[in-house]
């Protein structure tokens, strides 16, 4: 075993950068690459193959917006079941559809194929372009099937900054409560992309917050792999995911 993963007990897909949103504090920009989805089938094997030699506690799917391609998230999420790893996740803006009939059927078919762990990303930044009511919809219908859900706020600069921003987003998470849908701790904003773009100001001196995303590279836990199938220097279209994490070394 590479001992540089011997701690690894995670999986990210990362679904496709392709977003209903355009929100400013993104960390992945422009989203120039939006027209690329993860292969569902090559997810699985890759998933089939990793858990053959690890204990994997923890399964993600994100993006963008994962939920443009449900097929690809029902998919992986039923391997994961399959595999019992305990905690299969999902981050989603809850926003793809407007109709709720095909909302709710997308929440029964995540419930059946596996997601346990909803996280939806709702705040000042997603709600300058994404309509609140059909995020309500897709979160009551989750709720209702039976995912754990939670909101998954972005903070700027800090979750007890008194910025426009956050007490925007303080009355929106109080809109979910509500509902009884309580938040997570959510993240905190981090300077990359948009971000730096378009809310600058911000983020001087002792306002820049740490990188959240970064694993230590000589102590891998997670694993993330790009619409485009790659992941730790290899690419899961072309190689086997073992024979690629062998070959792993820090750069």
């Amino acid at each position: 075993m590479n001992p540089y993963l011997k701690n690894l007990n995670r999986i990210e897909f990362l679904i496709t950068l392709a977003c209903t949103s355009r929100c400013k504090h993104c960390s992945e920009g422009e989203h120039a690459s939006s027209g690329e989805y993860i292969d569902g089938s090559a997810a699985v094997r890759a998933i089939d193959r990793v858990c053959s030699e690890f204990q994997i506690d923890s399964i993600m799917t994100f993006g963008g917006e994962p939920l443009l391609h449900l097929d690809e998230v029902c998919l992986i999420h039923s391997a994961a079941q399959r595999w019992r790893i305990p905690k299969r996740q999902l981050i989603t803006n809850g926003f793809f559809s407007k109709n709720p009939e095909t909302i709710r059927k997308a929440a029964a078919r995540l419930m059946r194929n596996g997601v346990n762990d909803l996280l939806l990303s709702v705040d000042a930044f997603h709600q300058e372009t994404i309509p609140l009511e059909p995020v309500k919809c897709f979160a009551e219908a989750a709720k209702n099937v039976g995912i754990s859900i939670r909101t998954q706020p972005a903070w700027l600069v800090s979750r007890e900054d008194a910025n426009p921003y956050n007490r925007k987003t303080g009355a929106i998470l109080e809109e979910f409560r509500e509902m009884g849908i309580e938040p997570s701790e959510g993240n905190v904003i981090f300077p990359s992309g948009n971000a730096l773009k378009f809310l600058s100001e911000y983020f001087e001196g002792d306002a820049v917050p740490p990188n959240p995303y970064v694993e230590n590279p000589e102590d891998i836990r997670s694993i993330s792999i790009s619409p485009n199938g790659d992941v730790l220097g290899g690419n899961i279209y072309r190689d086997d995911i073992l024979e690629i994490m062998e070959r792993y070394a820090p750069v």
